[in-house]
């Protein structure tokens, strides 16, 4: 980690400091509706041209996008746009990035050309790489990581943009209750040097947690309530009296105290990827559009109030929905195909009422965001 391993004494000014911000931004930005963004996945045939795909973002007032790639055309495309752009380096590039030379250069090729024009505000570095199914990735994760914000630092561009990860929550050895939170044994050894870079850094970790998963492996067990955001009697934490009305945010609570656990408190926690598929097999219950829309649709009305978790009452929670489209082309079980807002070609998969949704908060700030693909694991 070299130049990025700072004092004790010096981390705990980190965290403090990060702490202090975080609390305030709940404060900041409580006129603001920028706390959710979207997937924008590609493996779909028959999909819009980016610059269409623009037209819709706009017309949704959706200004935050994730993408899985550094598409040129999707960069090009959406140039001079009010949408803030996180694009990733696929997991397969990994091990080439572990060459301070090789990160350089991809960030003088992917990166360079299109800022500031396109709003790219961060890097994703691999996806779900501790539970993916190449084990071998998880060594080149830190350095890579590393060596793209330092080839972010020589051109003067990592106070724009922020350099993180990715995670499923099947690295959460525990999460409930949410203060029990604790991460997989196995990962002791590299989390605490993710976590340490994130603090160093100042970026966020990130999550793709996905209640439906829960749902579906114990219907009978967990109230569809909880996990759908309806009105419910939700959950109490034993062991810190906080209530929990619905299951992401206990999810992203969990994961704060994992990481607390390791010593590093003042991280802000952003899901990056959360949904509900539409459609699904018939071992895949709960997968229905009644479902997905009720999930999104309340997804959408707290973000609008800038909620944040039982936790962390006074920092907005960000959270990129998966996903904007329909993936036909994605293997997998059929929930994996149907778990967006729109189809391909940009016709409706269903209804959540986006316009009416919005038009509750103040016309100049009324502004939602979206994501999209990824292999889903396990909650």
């Amino acid at each position: 980690m070299g130049k990025l391993v700072l004092s004790k004494n010096l981390v705990l000014m980190h965290i403090l400091v990060a702490l202090i911000f975080l609390n305030l931004s709940g404060l900041m930005f409580i006129s603001d509706v920028e706390s959710l963004g979207i997937n924008y996945g590609q493996v779909a045939d028959n999909l819009l041209p980016p610059d269409k795909v623009l037209d819709l973002l706009r017309s949704l007032k959706l200004s935050k996008v994730r993408i899985y790639d550094t598409n040129p055309q999707i960069l090009t495309s959406f140039a001079n746009s009010t949408v803030q752009l996180i694009v990733t380096v696929e997991n397969e590039i990994l091990p080439t990035l572990t060459d301070p030379n090789q990160a350089v250069q991809w960030v003088y090729t992917h990166i360079e050309p299109y800022f500031p024009s396109t709003r790219i505000t961060g890097i994703s570095v691999g996806n779900e790489v501790f539970t993916g199914g190449d084990t071998t990735l998880i060594t080149y994760l830190v350095p890579a990581m590393v060596n793209i914000h330092a080839a972010l630092v020589r051109l003067g561009l990592d106070q724009f943009i922020k350099v993180s990860s990715p995670n499923s929550l099947a690295v959460l050895q525990e999460s409930y209750p949410p203060s029990a939170g604790s991460f997989q044994a196995e990962l002791n050894g590299v989390m605490p040097q993710i976590l340490r870079f994130l603090a160093t850094t100042k970026s966020p970790f990130w999550i793709n947690a996905y209640p439906y998963f829960a749902f579906k492996d114990e219907p009978n067990n967990i109230p569809l309530n909880y996990v759908l955001m309806n009105p419910n009697p939700g959950m109490l934490d034993p062991y810190t009296n906080l209530h929990y009305d619905n299951m992401l945010y206990a999810q992203v609570d969990a994961v704060i105290f994992a990481m607390a656990r390791l010593g590093f408190g003042g991280i802000e926690v952003r899901v990056s990827e959360t949904g509900w598929p539409s459609k699904g097999d018939s071992n895949e219950i709960g997968a229905t559009i009644e479902n997905a829309a009720t999930y999104n649709r309340n997804l959408f009305r707290r973000q609008l109030e800038n909620e944040g978790t039982p936790l962390r009452p006074n920092m907005r929670l960000e959270i990129y929905l998966f996903a904007l489209f329909n993936e036909d082309m994605k293997p997998g079980p059929t929930t994996e195909r149907n778990y967006g807002l729109f189809h391909p070609d940009g016709t409706m998969a269903y209804n959540i009422g986006l316009s009416a949704l919005s038009s509750h908060s103040s016309p100049s700030t009324a502004s939602i965001s979206l994501t999209s693909n990824a292999t889903k694991v396990k909650t």
